[in-house]
């Protein structure tokens, strides 16, 4: 993997020889260009990956060339095996604040759930959005493809109960003085 950085963001990341251009690193990964060099810099620590050089081209900047290690690979091995074994977390910060909702203000609490919808629409759409470039770019692998069809199939699940509830809210049913009847889709 290469990363080059521009300021403190990443400009390109390089996949088996290709370079990609990701303009929405956070849409790509759910990481910010900070925090990506953070990360490397923690993995590089752990010796999980190691530095094999530095590469400039003309008047760009250095780009570091990272390899994963043999410490790397285990460790890769040890959380995909967690990350599969988990089919939902812990509670969510939403269900939270639902659980908890009781006493709030419906009309409040129906414009923050709007925003928070608009926000997740606008999300699914600059997902949707990269997923098709990178994908028109030949440069998303099968299993990439399919994180970003995950990704957005999620967001979609997420706006269909902003909508039932919604509606539930609008006509008083969600109960706010006790707990909400909600319908179950199988």
């Amino acid at each position: 993997m290469t990363a080059r950085r521009r300021g403190n963001r990443p400009a390109a990341i390089r996949r088996n020889g290709t370079p990609t251009q990701i303009r929405n690193a956070e849409v790509w990964g759910g990481i910010t260009g900070g925090a990506l060099y953070a990360e490397l810099r923690k993995l590089s620590g752990d010796g999980l990956i190691e530095a094999i050089r530095e590469e400039q081209v003309g008047r760009r900047p250095a780009r570091t060339v990272y390899q994963i290690t043999g410490e790397g690979r285990l460790e890769l091995v040890v959380q995909r095996d967690a990350a599969l074994g988990v089919v939902f977390g812990s509670a969510d910060p939403l269900s939270v604040v639902l659980l908890f909702a009781a006493g709030t203000d419906p009309a409040e609490l129906s414009e923050q759930l709007a925003a928070r919808r608009h926000r997740i629409e606008g999300q699914l759409e600059a997902m949707a959005a990269e997923r098709e470039r990178l994908t028109g770019q030949g440069v998303l692998p099968p299993l990439a493809v399919a994180a970003f069809r995950r990704g957005e199939l999620r967001l979609e699940a997420e706006l269909r109960w902003h909508e039932e509830f919604g509606r539930q809210l609008a006509a008083g049913v969600a109960g706010m003085a006790g707990r909400p009847q909600m319908t179950s889709v199988r």
